[in-house]
């Protein structure tokens, strides 16, 4: 099987979750993600594996330059497939479903199913595909309490400073629309004595796995991060998202607070509002 994501992150989390699941059955896996040495993942592909893990450009080159043989292939799996779409991985997931044998199974995996997601799995899921709903698409299960926090123009960062020191929460993912943003309300936190973390695009691999790891196993509690960072991102114990920007809809706002009250905890998903997106927050909510 391949099992195809977004990001180098979400790739790697799946890998570790397969790694378990798989152990007593003997399965060998593989990576093929960006970032990392190309040789080292040919080498295991040529050594042969029962699943590869992959991001779309990395196993593309690997495609092209016949390192993988696909050709015993029985499954492809596209998980945040909307994601996928989103960041413009459209022509490299066509590629790959091209040259993917014709019997093989093709299962896709999202929070939401907006209509170029349906029309990639019309034109590479057999006749007889079944979609399943396991809950409504529209809304967001009852394990996160939503909250919006009308604040003055000029006072979103003292909010959310506020808004984490009265939750106390043992893990906070906190979500900005830029980069910038990000960078700014890292160097914030941190100056505010918050053990703090960044997770977006310009950052390295290394980088971005260190944060990671440092929410994971408890060195920080708080990270600043960007929507396609952090999508997937399965982060035990986070009891807090606050959306520092709003989401630009309100299928980002669902995948944002997705990220916590999972698997049968509660979380708390709290937007700062000031007063002239107030409009837009109800739309959103």
């Amino acid at each position: 099987a391949v099992v195809i994501a977004p990001t180098r992150e979400l790739a790697l989390q799946v890998k570790r979750e397969l790694a378990w699941l798989y152990k007593e059955a003997g399965a060998r896996l593989a990576t093929c993600v960006g970032g990392m040495d190309t040789r080292t993942e040919r080498r295991a592909l040529d050594r042969g594996a029962h699943i590869v893990v992959a991001t779309p450009g990395r196993l593309c080159d690997h495609i092209k330059r016949n390192n993988i043989d696909l050709s015993e292939l029985r499954a492809v799996v596209l998980d945040e497939a909307d994601e996928m779409l989103d960041l413009g991985f459209r022509e490299d997931l066509e590629f790959i479903l091209g040259e993917a044998p014709e019997d093989r199974r093709t299962l896709m995996f999202s929070a939401t199913v907006p209509k170029g997601i349906a029309q990639l799995a019309k034109n590479f899921q057999k006749d007889d595909t079944v979609r399943v709903s396991t809950t409504e698409e529209r809304t967001q299960h009852s394990d996160i309490e939503y909250r919006a926090l009308n604040v003055a123009a000029g006072d979103p960062e003292n909010a959310i400073i506020n808004v984490l020191r009265y939750y106390e929460a043992q893990n906070a993912l906190v979500f900005c629309n830029t980069r910038a943003m990000v960078n700014r309300l890292t160097a914030r936190f941190s100056n505010r004595g918050f053990s703090v973390v960044a997770l977006s695009g310009e950052l390295s691999q290394n980088e971005r796995t260190h944060a990671l790891q440092a929410m994971r196993d408890g060195r920080a509690r708080v990270c600043v991060a960007t929507d396609v960072a952090a999508r997937g991102i399965d982060l035990p114990n986070l009891e807090l998202v606050i959306h520092a920007e709003l989401p630009t809809n309100s299928e980002t706002l669902l995948h944002r607070s997705g990220r916590t009250g999972r698997a049968g905890r509660k979380g708390v998903s709290a937007l700062i509002v000031p007063g002239r997106s107030r409009n837009k927050a109800e739309r959103l909510l």
